[in-house]
């Protein structure tokens, strides 16, 4: 043999040798671990976790900068995808086994300029396992092998259905938009399986250069793009030359609409989940392997007790009373000429330093008196408005934008079941948006006025043996060491009254009267250890008309003892979470929280009480209005104004209202507005559109159940002496009559998801309930069940579905 031709046998076969040394080498994890089979049975997508209404409507998602995906079925991604990602990626995809021989071939000699060597398999394993695309020649050469095992492992334990179902999950579309479902929605507002050619050439075009083919930035680069892939789909005969040559000729049909926090239904709600409810649930909830849950990543599937028309309803209704509300402060003298702010210049400042613009600037080393100059010159900027886009576009100083901002009346809204405790609606605040504060969650407290008095009310007829026709005087009441309750004697009429005219008329000096039979240390114990109110009460006599902080969502919890029946039930609102498989990780038993806390007797004649403010007292006329057969409620109003609250239910639904500016010393001065007139008709606006949905089924003549032991002369609401609309209001509230609800076209802040017909999307199932141990890979997956044997003779888990053929008023 000549020496040449032993030299390149040498160095061929010590080529094949290094070559199958490097290949044990990484097979034995030399060069980091690869998946194993466990890994490759159940590729784990980051993905994100949905939360999902009553009746199966997504509401919303939490994820992390890279999990903001919805895996989808193969069976609903339109064949054009799959064609147009076959005939663009890998035009060979289904003839080989992981890796393209060819290709590879042509992409080294060509050094890659007739395309690259990697099949959709090896993308898939990419994205999967190996992450970012190796620089150093070396390294990526390193990587590319370890894609050659594990598309070769991939192609082994899965079907070509399966693997491009998994791909088109896993691949990001630009913007930080990743997966197919996630891409289709935000790029054309349409499910996967509705794509059409074009749609679906312009996202697989993406896949080239998800920046530089990116419809909404690049359109030009992005309509070329789509048309290489066209002429790709005719030349592997996906598409005739007839239709090839009108989709080229089409735009692209852009209707751009990215999902973030502020989307879907309910955000303020979705937020309470995430903060309270889901990581207190999952603390002590762990994965097969052990871990923890994360809510960004793993798909988790949170079903909640939210009804969407009930949801849509609250939010209607608020956005028909705080415009009216909002010019009627801005009205006010100290509003309009900002004399307000002068008395308190400590907030202005400190709301400037908590601002982006100072911190940003302080990063750029600017003294505080040049950041501070800053904000008293005006610039272009957009602002929460009352209008139908809820902004507008304006020209004012950052320091005149803090005021506009804070002198926004705010409101809160909850609507829940009384019997069952499941939270219908949950409206926290005007924009969810511009405003994060959460004005229904527990930890977001106001004073709460006289809508405290029927708690009072209720102990005493409870453990005092009152009743609504007891006899009370209505006359201030001294507790010693100086505690005149209430303050002032000047609303104290010195007459003997009834407590049912007591409460209808929302007596203060009266309701003092009931406080000292009752006790100020009963009272608060009756709150926190009977009520279950997790707010500590003080024991001060002054409570009972309410000088307390609680939150709307306590409130609620207490109420339900009215229309429960004498049970306190408290509000849940998740029914259930599930894996990314659909297996119940955490169940919450609905209702299960019921404690019963009065006598059924003593929670009757307190709804016979309270019907006295909804008929004649301080929300005259709300009953007849609404054409109700029962009804009961209670308003709220504290010193100067700064919170109104309506507390009202039925014998279906029980919901609360607050109202006021964050800052308590912005208030209405006016007294036209108390709780009667300016929480009360936000009440009113979403029970009149409850009642006329009949598919809600909450009936106008539904009554509250009499206990068959009530005394006699109780058991009928005539019986009881409200007083009459003649008497003077000493309360807190005026005939609700004279302020009624201005009706504006505003829509809710939740807007419904739809597909790009305007029709509602394919809803999840409410009533699934699997704890189904064999999804494994298949839910993760987002594909339908099948077996396949594969090489060896062991049956997989197989996933794939059915095969595919181939100018408004601003304030």
């Amino acid at each position: 043999m000549k020496k040449s031709t032993r030299i390149f046998w040498q160095v061929f076969l010590g080529a094949i040798g290094a070559f199958l040394l490097l290949i044990f080498l990484i097979l034995l994890g030399v060069f980091g671990r690869l998946p194993g089979l466990k890994a490759l049975e159940n590729p784990s997508i980051v993905q994100a976790s949905e939360v999902i209404a009553a009746d199966g409507t997504l509401m919303g998602r939490f994820y992390s900068e890279k999990g903001n995906r919805s895996v989808v079925n193969y069976k609903d991604i339109s064949p054009n995808v799959v064609n147009a990602l076959v005939a663009t990626e890998d035009e060979r995809f289904y003839d080989h086994s992981g890796i393209d021989f060819k290709r590879t071939l042509s992409a080294i000699v060509f050094l890659g300029q007739r395309g690259g060597g990697s099949t959709i398999t090896q993308q898939l394993a990419l994205n999967l396992f190996n992450g970012e695309r190796a620089s150093n020649p070396l390294t990526r050469a390193i990587q590319k092998l370890k894609e050659y095992i594990i598309a070769i492992r991939l192609e082994r334990n899965f079907t070509k259905q399966e693997i491009l179902a998994l791909y088109l999950n896993a691949v990001p579309f630009g913007d930080n938009v990743y997966g197919i479902r996630n891409a289709a929605k935000t790029f054309f507002q349409k499910e996967p399986d509705r794509l059409n050619p074009v749609e679906a050439a312009t996202l697989v075009g993406m896949l080239k250069g998800n920046s530089i083919y990116n419809p909404r930035t690049h359109p030009v680069q992005a309509f070329n793009r789509k048309n290489v892939v066209i002429g790709q789909m005719e030349k592997n005969d996906y598409l005739s030359s007839a239709d090839a040559a009108k989709y080229k000729a089409m735009p692209i049909p852009l209707n751009y609409k990215k999902t973030d926090e502020n989307s879907g239904y309910a955000p303020y709600f979705r937020e309470a989940v995430l903060k309270d409810a889901v990581k207190d649930a999952l603390k002590d909830v762990t994965t097969p392997d052990g871990d923890s849950y994360d809510i960004y990543r793993d798909g988790l599937k949170i079903y909640t007790t939210i009804n969407p028309k009930m949801q849509q309803y609250a939010e209607e209704a608020m956005a028909q009373q705080m415009p009216m509300l909002q010019k009627a402060l801005n009205n006010q003298s100290n509003i309009k000429k900002g004399t307000i702010w002068k008395e308190h210049p400590e907030v202005l400042r400190a709301a400037m330093k908590n601002s982006d613009r100072w911190r940003n600037m302080k990063e750029d080393n600017l003294s505080d008196d040049q950041i501070e100059k800053s904000f008293h010159k005006a610039v272009q900027m957009r602002v929460f408005a009352w209008n139908n886009k809820r902004f507008t576009d304006t020209v004012m100083t950052p320091l005149d934008s803090i005021k506009y901002h804070r002198q926004m009346m705010q409101s809160g809204f909850m609507v829940m079941d009384p019997i069952t405790g499941e939270v219908k609606a949950w409206v926290g605040g005007i924009d969810f948006k511009t405003y994060k504060l959460d004005h229904v969650n527990i930890r977001t407290q106001r004073q709460v006025g006289s809508s405290i008095k029927p708690l009072l009310y209720c102990q005493a007829i409870e453990e005092r043996g009152m009743n609504p026709n007891s006899m009370v005087e209505d006359v201030q009441q001294d507790f010693g060491h100086h505690q005149l309750v209430p303050a002032t004697s000047k609303s104290c009429t010195g007459r003997t009254v009834t407590m049912a005219n007591a409460l209808t008329w929302s007596r203060n000096c009266a309701t003092a009267y009931i406080m000292k039979q009752v006790g100020p240390a009963q009272f608060a114990n009756f709150l926190n250890e009977k009520l279950n109110i997790p707010t500590k009460i003080p024991v001060y006599p002054s409570i009972a008309l309410g000088a307390c902080d609680l939150s709307l969502y306590e409130m609620v919890w207490a109420y339900s003892i009215f229309a429960g029946g004498g049970f306190e039930t408290k509000p849940s609102y998740i029914s259930r979470i599930e894996d990314r498989n659909g297996n119940v990780i955490k169940r919450f038993d609905i209702g299960s929280n019921r404690k019963e806390t009065v006598s059924e007797a003593t929670a009757y004649q307190m709804v016979q009480m309270m019907e006295g403010p909804v008929t004649v007292g301080t929300a005259a006329g709300l009953k007849d209005r609404l054409g109700a057969t029962a009804m009961a409620g209670k308003t709220g109003t504290t010193n100067d104004n700064a919170d109104f609250w309506f507390m009202g239910y039925t014998p279906q639904l029980l919901a609360g209202v607050w109202v006021g500016c964050d800052d308590r010393f912005i208030r209405i001065e006016s007294g036209a507005y108390m709780g009667g007139t300016a929480a009360r008709p936000v009440w009113e606006a979403f029970f009149r559109k409850v009642y006329n949905d009949p598919s809600l089924g909450i009936r106008r003549d539904a009554e509250f159940a009499k206990p068959a032991d009530l005394n006699n002369e109780l058991n009928d609401a005539n019986s009881i002496n409200y007083g009459d609309s003649t008497e003077q209001n000493m309360g807190d509230g005026t005939n609700a009559n004279d302020y009624l609800d201005t009706i504006t076209n505003i829509p809710p802040e939740s807007q419904p998801p739809t597909d790009d017909n305007g029709n509602p999307p394919p809803r999840n199932n409410p009533k699934k309930d699997s704890n189904n141990s064999k999804a494994t890979r298949i839910g993760e997956m987002g594909l339908p069940q099948d077996t396949k044997k594969d090489k060896k003779g062991n049956f997989l888990q197989r996933m794939f579905g059915k095969k595919n053929k181939n100018k408004d008023n601003d304030y």
